[in-house]
């Protein structure tokens, strides 16, 4: 899977255009983190179209890139993301960063993970039969 990162200056209205470009391109929106700083900030996104979102983006002048990232579903229930963060430590495996979200009531929560070393991860995970979303390994 891969995923958007939009660098965005900090101020009233940039947020929006970004969406408007996604809402002009048709494309639509899977998931999403922002994180700021006082100056800028990074929108990362997951939409249907990654590489045309790209392409548009860049076109409208904005500075994007696209990062293979890895989506995963695990059981909604204390301790979860613990035991998976376990076994990726065992590994030696670094998150370099993840966002996540629950998709109702179907009993699984949802994490898209950026890790450093992305193919031992993925193996990992498969051993220990980690579902991945739909075409979600990166």
């Amino acid at each position: 899977m891969e995923q958007l990162s939009i660098f965005l200056e900090n101020k009233v209205g940039r947020l929006a255009e970004v969406t408007e470009v996604l809402k002009d391109a048709g494309a639509d929106i899977r998931a999403l983190s922002l994180a700021d700083t006082s100056e800028f900030g990074i929108l990362r996104l997951i939409t249907d179209k990654p590489h045309d979102t790209c392409v548009t983006l860049k076109e409208r002048g904005f500075t994007v890139s696209l990062t293979p990232v890895t989506a995963v579903a695990m059981p909604d229930r204390p301790g979860a993301l613990c035991g998976i963060l376990r076994l990726l430590e065992a590994g030696g495996i670094n998150v370099e960063y993840m966002y996540g979200f629950h998709a109702g009531p179907a009993a699984e929560a949802l994490l898209v993970f950026r890790f450093d070393k992305g193919a031992p991860a993925l193996d990992i995970l498969r051993r220990n039969k980690v579902r991945f979303l739909s075409g979600a390994e990166g």
